[in-house]
């Protein structure tokens, strides 16, 4: 007979106890690190997604809800908060939050067609084909109250070939337009008349000539940020004089970007670096400052060197890098350690040349997190970790005030006890610190 009365226990990937958390923190760990069905280093992004729907049900409806607008607005998010949001609408406690929380998560009209497309993703008839089950009516309500957002460019920009177009949401809540013009441009967009809208992905696929186009876009300001640094090794390819890319990077918005980004535009780009981390540093200088002392452990093991999408060369050390760059911005005194199989300090450097001091500090080797937090934690201090939390060895309860920012979205990680665990690597992470700490106070 199988014995049933026992304990069972969590563990790291690389071994170490774990604990086992709540529904609520569980969805969190899996939620807010979730780039959907993309596989990270230790899980494939199947069973992370999988976690997920089953995690909803047993999570209190309000506290999923708010998840997920999390998830988008703070972390920037945009296809997890959907699974979220498509598994709510499953069970009839969840349900009635839909509408509303839908209608806030939706912040572009290709996020009304991606939902759908997840919706309608699991619902196979006959012969393995595939049938469009009903739509709830909350889904129904948020999708029309979403879609009153937008306006004739949004609409045309982000209405593209697929099994789900715009339109065919439209048709299917039957939402009621603002006004006359809102009436008008969706009636062209039933009938494919919305003039296309000039951007730089429809002005580059027109065949003109890239250098002009691209030097078009950027003297009438019709390129933004992230485009910008997307297309800075086509630009170069395309012969666009240095000096016009350089004054576009310095006049580009900042705020919105997070400092990963600048580090993954200067792999590709990288006779750019001065202007690029010099815009690096102007996105961070007006953030909440961090007083008093500060040491930031960084995990350079050979998990976090995994890319965090088919689509992207970034990786989570990067993006524990960007939060490492922008940290040592915001903290008024910092110190800077490295962590895989042995524990380095490195230089108090800034931008580039700080995650250059961590990637390159040691070999990325297995997670021993244990010991780096038992060599460099005192009191008296704030300890920041980045990491996947996959620990070879145990972790100490921290001496100093510790966060534990996870960086994966691995089931089981050794942030637990007296940690204050963050999951997430955007900029809310450490806006969320600074926060925390001046409630204390």
């Amino acid at each position: 007979m199988i014995k049933l009365n026992k304990i069972v226990r969590a563990f790291t990937y690389e071994g170490a106890r774990a604990r086992r958390f709540t529904p609520e923190m569980e969805l969190r760990r899996a939620l807010m690190n979730c780039l959907l069905w993309e596989d990270q280093f230790y899980e494939d992004g199947v069973a992370i997604a999988e976690r997920i729907k089953t995690l909803v049900p047993r999570v209190d409806p309000a506290r999923v809800a708010a998840l997920a607008i999390e998830a988008r607005e703070a972390m920037k998010l945009r296809h997890a908060p959907l699974l979220v949001l498509r598994e709510m609408a499953r069970h009839e406690k969840h349900r009635v939050l839909v509408a509303d929380t839908l209608a806030r998560v939706i912040q572009r009209p290709d996020e009304m067609t991606e939902l759908l497309a997840i919706y309608w993703a699991d619902a196979l008839g006959p012969h393995q084909q595939r049938k469009r089950q009903p739509v709830s009516a909350q889904v129904k309500k948020g999708l029309a109250r979403a879609l009153t957002k937008f306006d004739a460019y949004q609409l045309a920009k982000y209405d593209r070939d697929g099994a789900v177009r715009i339109r065919d949401v439209l048709f299917l809540v039957h939402a009621k337009p603002k006004d006359a013009d809102q009436e008008k441009v969706w009636k062209q967009l039933v009938d494919g008349e919305l003039a296309s809208p000039d951007t730089w992905e429809v002005s580059l696929s027109s065949g003109k000539n890239k250098r002009e186009t691209f030097e078009r876009l950027i003297a009438e300001n019709k390129l933004g940020g992230m485009a910008l640094l997307r297309n800075l090794r086509l630009m170069q390819k395309a012969e666009v004089p240095r000096r016009i890319i350089a004054d576009a990077i310095e006049a580009m918005r900042t705020d919105r970007i997070l400092p990963y980004r600048f580090i993954t535009a200067a792999r590709y780009a990288p006779d750019f670096e001065p202007e690029l981390e010099s815009a690096m540093l102007k996105s961070v200088k007006d953030y909440v400052r961090l007083p008093g002392r500060t040491r930031l452990l960084i995990d350079v093991s050979g998990s976090m060197f995994a890319r965090l999408s088919a689509q992207s060369e970034m990786t989570s050390a990067e993006a524990a890098c960007g939060l490492a760059i922008l940290a040592r911005e915001v903290c008024e005194e910092v110190e800077v350690f490295t962590f895989s199989e042995d524990v380095k300090k490195v230089p108090p450097r800034r931008g580039f040349a700080l995650r250059d001091a961590i990637i390159n500090s040691q070999p990325h080797g297995s997670t021993y997190l244990g010991k780096a937090v038992s060599k460099i934690d005192r009191k008296g201090d704030r300890l920041i970790v980045f990491t996947d939390e996959q620990s070879h060895d145990a972790v100490p309860a921290p001496k100093a005030c510790g966060y534990m920012v996870n960086v994966a979205s691995y089931q089981h990680g050794v942030g637990h006890g007296p940690w204050t665990r963050v999951d997430g690597f955007s900029e809310a992470v450490l806006a969320w610190i600074a926060a925390s700490e001046a409630t204390k106070h």
